[in-house]
């Protein structure tokens, strides 16, 4: 009634596949220099709106981790939107960073890489003040 399978399964066929995998250190790496560049998009994106040394220091230093990293690979740095320093924009934005420089911790953590840790903690402190949240 039914006809047998002929071919290979296609688990099996990436089981035999001859392509280099990544381990899972290298993966956790590549997901927290994401993490770590999107936050560095968000606090390029604050600094245009609302300048601040510290948000200059915090930019300079997540590039700095970005780089290290990807194997001294620099962060490409976009130029931030034009916009109004809308309350609401900026609000989401503070939001929006302590979501990722949260996501960097957990990562970071998992890693053991302190450099990070300390840095995404950091942020994610500010960004919470900034939101007027307690700081965890």
């Amino acid at each position: 009634m039914y006809e047998p399978i002929r071919a290979k399964s296609v688990h099996s066929m990436a089981a035999d596949a001859d392509f280099p995998h990544r381990t899972r250190a290298e993966e956790l790496q590549i997901r927290l220099a994401g993490h770590l560049t999107a936050l560095l998009t968000v606090t390029d994106e604050l600094r245009a709106l609302t300048p601040s040394p510290e948000l200059d220091e915090a930019g300079a230093e997540l590039a700095e981790q970005v780089t290290r990293l990807r194997d001294g690979a620099a962060p490409l740095r976009a130029a931030p939107s034009v916009r109004m320093a809308d309350p609401e924009h900026i609000d989401s934005l503070h939001h929006r960073a302590h979501t990722l420089a949260g996501h960097a911790v957990v990562i970071a953590t998992y890693r053991d890489d302190e450099e990070a840790v300390r840095l995404a903690t950091e942020c994610r402190d500010r960004h919470a003040s900034a939101l007027g949240l307690t700081a965890a």
